[in-house]
């Protein structure tokens, strides 16, 4: 964690928050963060040589380069929430350390770190919270500030084997009674990602069984029949990390307040669309999921028929037919819509025998077209 060697003369300069969890932990730390108690961009510009990439003047936060790293340094600030549930607005920059920690989440995130003396600061009771593996919030208001601290609060359980303290619980519960859906969805959605990219099923039951799936949708969910990260971890490589997250989603019948990319609406959609089918062999298996993306067999296996989607993934996704047009063209049969008709032939006779070689597939085209 220590990569700062700046001038500071006056030891204002903080690892802040996750940072100093993390080393306390022996976890790995995503982000550096830093806090300056004071005015961070004027900090930052009076160092002699020191590059500075970017400046944000309403938060206090200053981008600069060290090391050949980019590392942001955040003014200590005081803030306000006028509309509960979106951003704050920022009331002072250059507020005490004790000030800026207090708007934090909980009391693991509420610790700071003096760069060059390495002395921890802890006005909370964060250390004791750690070594007691618990998760507490600073404050009564913080989920109906931030609805979103729920769902970050069901990710560091995860990550660390932490659980709520019975006040901060008794706290979310409430909040999850009468739920004020005018939110920032862009900030919930975030948080959506992060803690289902982790391939929880432990964080999946406790979102359904908590009801913390309200935070998304006021309709009724319930668990999954099948363990959904045993499914994933063995499918893994076909899908794409970054969607894991919809896949856990994706059992939830209303996603309409999530703002979802093309891809990630196109995969909600798909399952949508082929909810309702039961493939009775290999060809209508085959057929049913050939132009879908992984994660939507994956959500039809975990909603509807798990034995199917294994079939099309583990025994027929990969079976093709390797001829095309112009080895049927070199048989001397001209172009028609036939050649589809052959594929398609072709194709159920290697569902039969996925060993058919280049060779009888090529035979099997022929006889196909004498019978014609």
């Amino acid at each position: 964690m220590e990569i700062l060697n700046l001038n500071d003369k006056d030891n204002k300069l903080f690892y802040i928050g996750g940072v100093v969890r993390d080393e306390i932990l022996n976890a790995e730390s995503f982000d550096v963060d830093l806090t300056y108690e004071g005015n961070a961009i004027e900090f930052a510009k009076n160092i002699k040589g020191l590059k500075i990439l970017k400046v944000n003047e309403p938060f206090g936060t200053v981008r600069v380069l060290i090391k050949n790293k980019e590392v942001d340094i955040a003014s200590t600030r005081a803030e306000k929430y006028e509309r509960a549930g979106h951003l704050p607005t920022v009331t002072k920059i250059g507020c005490s350390l004790k000030e800026d920690v207090l708007r934090r989440d909980f009391t693991i995130n509420a610790l700071a770190k003096n760069v060059h003396t390495g002395e921890i600061i802890d006005f909370t009771g964060g250390l004791s919270d750690i070594k007691n593996k618990t998760i507490k919030v600073l404050h009564d208001n913080s989920f109906i500030d931030d609805p979103t601290r729920i769902l970050r609060a069901l990710k560091f359980a995860v990550r660390f084997n932490f659980k709520l303290d019975e006040h901060t619980k008794l706290l979310r519960d409430n909040y999850l009674k009468n739920i004020n859906y005018d939110m920032s969805f862009k900030r919930l959605k975030k948080e959506l990602i992060e803690t289902f990219n982790l391939n929880s099923q432990i964080a999946y039951e406790e979102f359904i069984n908590a009801e913390i799936y309200k935070l998304v949708t006021p309709k009724e969910a319930s668990l999954a029949k099948i363990n959904i990260e045993n499914f994933i971890d063995k499918y893994k490589k076909l899908i794409n990390p970054d969607n894991i997250w919809l896949i856990y989603l994706g059992t939830i019948e209303d996603l309409s307040n999530l703002e979802l990319t093309k891809e990630e609406q196109k995969i909600i959609n798909d399952y949508n669309t082929i909810k309702n089918s039961q493939p009775k062999n290999d060809y209508e298996i085959y057929k049913l999921f050939e132009s879908l993306k992984p994660e939507s067999v994956l959500l039809y296996g975990i909603m509807v028929n798990v034995e199917i989607a294994e079939r099309y993934l583990s025994k027929l996704k990969n079976i093709n037919v390797n001829i095309t047009g112009k080895d049927i063209k070199g048989l001397g049969i001209p172009p028609s819509s036939k050649y589809n008709n052959c594929f398609e032939y072709i194709l159920k006779e290697k569902l039969k025998n996925p060993k058919l070689s280049y060779k009888e597939e090529l035979a099997l085209a022929k006889k196909f077209f004498e019978k014609e």
